[in-house]
């Protein structure tokens, strides 16, 4: 997804500088004229903006607040958009320390998988100071189609997480209506064609539904990904109080999903596990 998203601003006329853990997959980028990067600091010390989208919370917490992170070394009055979904405490936590260095921080994941990331029609939900955001809005636009500014730092994970729960219990709907489907002898393919555009109808039905029927389970957004984010959505929901049995619910097949070797799957391999009733 960042190497799409990153396509776009040099298509722009941005000027991109790259860091990747692992060179080769910056490659595309390079050959187009991005600059290349040794290090985190090294982005730091160079760009005006600094964009990232890492794996993990720890992740985060170490690009940004590591000694040799962005926090540290970024230029005072430049931007750090985290594009990675990840806990919100941890992105108020680098917007606090970013702003002791008179650096805008902001916290931006996005949805829409691998194909909002190549056409440009993300949906960008962003936390953090609003002056910011306004400032960062045209970069955003030429990332997403969807960007909305959703309030203090913090703000644009938990829209992430709300948009997690949401995509939790809606794949379990559409796997076992597909199942349903089978089972009572329908055409799948045609019974999508009737269900996709009423009431519940939905993204993952018309996007994920067809790549289900054709077995084909290539991640989009990796199941291994998609059980982080159910975990930083519990855990914020414990600490505010609030039951999601839906949730937990979904995190536990999709842990079962991940110990039948499918972590690397897309996330509608959920249909696996659901099939696999003994």
């Amino acid at each position: 997804m960042g190497k799409s998203m990153a396509g776009h601003l040099m298509n722009a006329g941005y000027p991109v500088h790259v860091y990747t853990r692992t060179k080769a997959k910056a490659e595309d980028l390079l050959e187009k004229g991005a600059n290349w990067a040794d290090t985190p600091k090294e982005i730091a010390q160079n760009c005006d903006v600094i964009i990232t989208m890492v794996g993990y919370p720890k992740d985060v917490e170490e690009v940004y607040l590591g000694a040799e992170g962005l926090v540290a070394h970024a230029k005072e009055g430049s931007y750090l958009i985290d594009m990675t979904t990840s806990s919100p405490q941890l992105a108020q936590k680098i917007e606090r320390t970013a702003a002791e260095r008179n650096i805008a921080a902001l916290d931006a994941p996005v949805s829409g998988g691998d194909i909002g990331a190549r056409d440009a029609k993300l949906s960008i939900m962003v936390g953090g100071s609003e002056t910011a955001f306004n400032d960062m809005e045209p970069i955003f636009s030429k990332m997403g189609t969807n960007v909305v500014y959703q309030g203090k730092a913090g703000s644009g994970q938990h829209t992430k997480m709300c948009n997690q729960i949401a995509i939790a219990s809606g794949m379990m709907g559409v796997c076992e209506a597909i199942l349903y489907a089978e089972k009572a002898g329908l055409d799948p393919e045609n019974v999508l064609k009737s269900i996709e555009s009423g009431a519940a109808g939905s993204w993952n039905l018309s996007n994920l539904g067809p790549r289900i029927l054709k077995g084909d389970f290539a991640p989009g957004f990796y199941v291994k990904h998609f059980i982080k984010d159910m975990n930083i959505a519990l855990k914020s929901a414990e600490e505010m109080g609030l039951l999601t049995p839906g949730l937990q619910l979904a995190k536990k097949l999709y842990d079962e999903l991940a110990e039948m070797g499918e972590e690397d799957s897309g996330t509608h391999a959920l249909y696996k596990r659901l099939a696999n009733q003994g």
